[in-house]
């Protein structure tokens, strides 16, 4: 079971569409929904190596 860390979200497998992101050592997993909407919140938590 896979749940999304922002609003709850679950589902039996992690989907395609859904985001993971390591965070303070931590794996955490967002639906499509809260992907969608936070892209520049995540975006602007990574390091500059990446752009």
């Amino acid at each position: 079971m896979v749940t999304c860390a922002l609003c709850g979200a679950t589902a039996a497998e992690l989907p395609l569409t859904w985001i993971m992101s390591v965070e303070r050592g931590r794996r955490l997993v967002y639906c499509d929904t809260c992907s969608r909407e936070n892209v520049r919140a995540i975006e602007g938590r990574l390091d500059s190596e990446w752009f």
